[in-house]
């Protein structure tokens, strides 16, 4: 399993260069698309030192990272979702540690989950809050069906919604859990600000989303496919929309060996606490998408092809990891 060490947005240090795998150095990328390195230190803390950038615009040509393409490409991909994605990206292990910043600490908490999908993470949520408390919300009414069919999963309520515009309160829910879900937000900030809105004081929101890989041919088709943020941008845009405490903990699959260059579909889990009752202090202006705006047909179905075929890099680079996990022994470098 990769390093859990959760990393506080006032100690995050980025350093250029190639930090030496040996030193439990943590290879990334800065906003620009440099090689940096996170160095973690023997004490398990980071250099008291942070320096954000400004997020990627969000007109960059990622081919899924529109609700239209999205919508088709789990209209098919919900058929074999957990038995195609699930295994290489987000096991079992992996939604237990990655929910266990999130304080799921009492049976009564209200919890909504956004973009639950088939509702696999919020298996995870309901081992410690009872379902009839916890809402799954997503866009694809053909993952949500699946969804339903869960035993588990038979108390909670589940609805179609967007993310970035929530149906409920201000201050509705104790908890706000999303996995999988940011990397197809057109515009993330306004996605986290939500997160921020729905919550009561002193609640948390856990999020759990891709890392964005430094290998060259990794890079290429993740932004040919979907958004992978940079950790200092799941930070900035935590603190942007108002939250404190703001802590992001790596999460991968034990056969990683903690190896992070191609990038992980779910690769890291951030958490923040609203410090104040009410809406988010960001103000924001219109939508990125609109969704009700007519679509060239032709360039809707080539957007997809393409999105389509570069995300399906990412289900040959867990199996080309887990053969080396095999072949390479133990405690050698991968």
């Amino acid at each position: 399993m990769t390093s859990s060490m959760p990393v506080r947005a006032q100690n995050l240090t980025l350093i250029k260069g190639i930090a030496p795998n040996r030193l439990g150095g943590f290879v990334g990328s800065d906003l620009r698309g440099n090689q940096v390195s996170v160095l973690r230190a023997r004490t398990k803390t980071l250099a008291p030192k942070c320096s954000l950038s400004a997020a990627r615009p969000v007109s960059q040509p990622r081919f899924i990272q529109h609700k239209k393409e999205a919508f088709w490409f789990y209209r098919f991909l919900s058929v074999v979702y957990d038995h195609v994605i699930n295994p290489g990206h987000w096991t079992e292990d992996m939604r237990d540690d990655a929910l266990e910043p999130a304080d799921l600490s009492d049976r009564g908490l209200v919890v909504v989950d956004v973009g639950g999908g088939t509702g696999f993470t919020t298996l995870g949520i309901v081992e410690h809050v009872d379902a009839k408390n916890v809402t799954i919300l997503d866009q694809s009414p053909h993952q949500l069906a699946k969804a339903k069919e869960k035993e588990p999963l038979k108390e909670c309520k589940i609805i179609e919604g967007d993310a970035e515009d929530l149906p409920f309160d201000t201050g509705y829910a104790d908890r706000y859990v999303s996995a999988g879900s940011i990397e197809y937000w057109p515009d993330p900030q306004r996605g986290i600000r939500e997160a921020y809105r729905v919550l009561k004081l002193g609640g948390k929101a856990c999020l759990i989303g891709p890392v964005y890989p430094t290998f060259w041919l990794s890079r290429f088709f993740a932004d040919a496919w979907m958004l992978f943020p940079k950790e200092e941008e799941y930070i900035e845009w935590f603190e942007k929309a108002g939250f404190k405490d703001v802590q992001l903990k790596r999460i991968g699959p034990k056969w990683y060996r903690g190896v992070r260059r191609h990038g992980l579909i779910m690769g890291c889990s951030v958490t923040g606490v609203k410090p104040a009752s009410g809406d988010s202090p960001l103000q924001l202006g219109p939508k990125a998408e609109d969704v009700s705006a007519p679509v060239n047909p032709l360039v809707f179905l080539l957007r997809f092809l393409l999105g389509a075929t570069a995300g399906m890099y990412y289900v040959l680079v867990p199996i080309y990891m887990w053969l080396k996990d095999q072949l390479v022994p133990k405690g050698q470098p991968i």
